[in-house]
């Protein structure tokens, strides 16, 4: 692998209060890029200052939504060191991403030097009030400057990072979520296993009208029946349901969720039994109404997990655990915030120390 060159800004922002950090807003001084080229491999990596990209009104990534990101968090301990959380995931579902996007594989040595050293570079905007991070966007575009749908031969992997707190104004606080039924965001066969943001694009007006209702989020059908549950709007979803814990199954148009992943570690751990499964809205508002719906919550790395307590379809209208946080949903955000910022002990190897 080249080595990484680093140019530093000559002129340094102001850090964000860290009491008033707004998710995704206060960029850092630097960022790091690389580049691809068909005849090259991979080249030329480098952290520059943060600033506009130079690209042509004609790149692809600008007409035909070339383009993947991930999302993950730099942690720092009591103690003052710096950590992430499963980043080998993370790199992983990039490549799955980039093979349905005909994006090039990267190298996960590569992708992980470029997030660690400017992290390591950046480390003074890694916040250390309580439930703040580093927030870690990798992502890759297509460059070619030619209209005309074809796989880009120039592409570029980016990493950008930002302070950030909660991501719901909520904080823990359960959330109100309705159920979608016109709008679909994805089908089996799509992009919706993907991370790419034309799926993301296609959720914002139901998200919007959601949100002119009251409610935080939207809860996504399929595209095909319109009937079974997939994911609440950006998270994967979960429930409990008669003692058990039921989540979508991954059936070609649902992420493969870092945090997903990670509280089925758990929740098997502590013994409970985890079906991954069609769960229909129909099932979900009965269990609701007969009183066996126990609990209901997101995962995902902006949130962690976040509980819900209310849920609309249609005149519908369920309140889940009281509209109070759950036990399970307490527990696991207890346990992987505990991981994440090391107050607890990481049974499974999941911390990769920074600095």
């Amino acid at each position: 692998m080249e080595e990484i060159k680093i140019t530093r800004a000559t002129a340094l922002k102001e850090k964000p209060d860290p009491s008033k950090l707004v998710f995704g807003k206060a960029m850092t001084d630097h960022m790091f890029i690389v580049d691809y080229d068909e005849d090259q491999g991979w080249h030329d990596p480098r952290i520059i200052p943060y600033g506009p990209l130079a690209i042509d009104p004609a790149a692809k990534v600008l007409h035909y939504a070339e383009e993947i990101f991930e999302g993950l968090k730099a942690y720092r301990t009591e103690s003052g060191s710096i950590q992430l959380f499963r980043p080998d995931c993370n790199i992983e579902r990039m490549n799955q991403s980039a093979q349905r996007l005909c994006l090039p594989q990267i190298p996960q040595e590569l992708a992980l030097a470029g997030i660690t050293e400017l992290v390591k570079l950046e480390q003074d905007w890694v916040p250390s009030a309580k439930d703040t991070s580093l927030y870690i966007r990798p992502f890759m575009i297509g460059l070619d400057a030619a209209l005309g749908v074809h796989a880009s031969h120039h592409v570029q992997y980016i990493v950008v990072v930002c302070p950030v707190g909660a991501y719901y104004p909520e904080g823990l606080d359960p959330v109100k979520i309705y159920v979608e039924d016109q709008d679909v965001r994805a089908v089996k066969g799509g992009t919706g296993m993907a991370k790419t943001g034309g799926n993301y694009a296609a959720s914002l007006r139901a998200s919007d009208l959601a949100e002119k209702s009251g409610y935080s989020q939207v809860l996504w059908l399929d595209g095909v029946h319109r009937k079974y549950i997939e994911e609440v709007g950006s998270m994967n979803v979960m429930f409990k349901i008669a003692g058990k814990i039921l989540t979508p199954d991954l059936n070609g148009s649902v992420l493969d969720g870092i945090t997903r992943r990670s509280c089925i570690q758990l929740l098997k751990d502590w013994g409970y039994a985890v079906e991954e499964r069609r769960i229909s809205a129909e099932e979900l508002f009965q269990a609701a109404e007969d009183g066996t719906l126990e609990e209901a919550w997101g995962t995902g790395t902006a949130a962690v997990v976040s509980p819900i307590g209310e849920l609309a379809m249609g005149s519908k209208k369920v309140i889940v655990s009281g509209n109070q946080i759950g036990e399970i949903t307490q527990k696991l955000y207890d346990e992987l915030t505990g991981i994440q910022w090391g107050r607890i002990a990481d049974p499974h190897g999941w911390i990769v120390p920074i600095c």
